[in-house]
């Protein structure tokens, strides 16, 4: 067995489906090359041994050998440091990774969650709906200028921040050509396509499970 195990739920409702954080590792690794397995916790309810590796109950997780890792950001980073070929180990190239993919955890996806939630639950607040408008204007601008974010090549920060970015209603939120010709390019690889084709086929088969 490959010591990579990526943790998800054995199953979600159809509406979080491709989106369930989990393709985040799925698709670092297959960037990577790395060999994985995938293993699952109930989605309901949250076992102790879960909660031991997740304390708040969430997905994913991951463990490699004898190391353990929760919160997606810190699984990605964990994996980058494995491989070249999601963050450059030039000083320069990997200050650079580094804070681009904090920065789509903190700059975009802190604003697009609660912003998505509030939109969701019919909750109209216009404070929050500036402030994201204000981040996707920033992010559209610097997409603009640039094919990639760090290093003049893919990395785990394009990896993330495609991640957040291609959300559906985020994603056609407003007129933003720059952000979509990068979600769209981003999506298009191969590694992002068998790492979304492979978490839908596991949740379907949740489905059967449950049926």
């Amino acid at each position: 067995m490959s010591p990579i195990v990526v943790w998800t739920y054995d199953w979600v409702p159809e509406g979080p489906r491709g989106f369930v954080r989990d393709l985040r590792l799925r698709w670092a690794c297959e960037e990577a090359g790395f060999d994985y397995t995938v293993r699952t916790v109930p989605l309901d309810p949250k076992s102790p041994d879960h909660l031991a590796r997740q304390p708040f109950g969430q997905v994913p997780f991951l463990t490699d050998g004898e190391l353990h890792v929760f919160e997606s950001g810190a699984c990605l980073l964990h994996l980058a440091r494995k491989s070249e070929a999601l963050m450059p180990r030039d000083p320069t190239g990997e200050a650079e990774t580094l804070q681009w993919t904090i920065a789509a955890l903190n700059s975009i996806e802190m604003v697009a969650v609660p912003w998505w939630f509030l939109d969701m639950t019919g909750t109209e607040n216009s404070q929050v709906t500036g402030w994201l408008q204000s981040r996707l204007d920033h992010i559209e601008r610097v997409l603009g200028e640039r094919k990639w974010l760090a290093a003049d090549r893919f990395t785990v920060a394009d990896l993330l921040m495609a991640d957040v970015l291609r959300v559906p209603k985020v994603r056609s939120f407003g007129n933003r050509p720059a952000t979509e010709s990068y979600v769209a390019r981003i999506t298009e690889r191969a590694a992002f396509k068998k790492a979304h084709a492979d978490q839908m086929a596991h949740f379907a088969m949740g489905d059967a499970a449950r049926a």
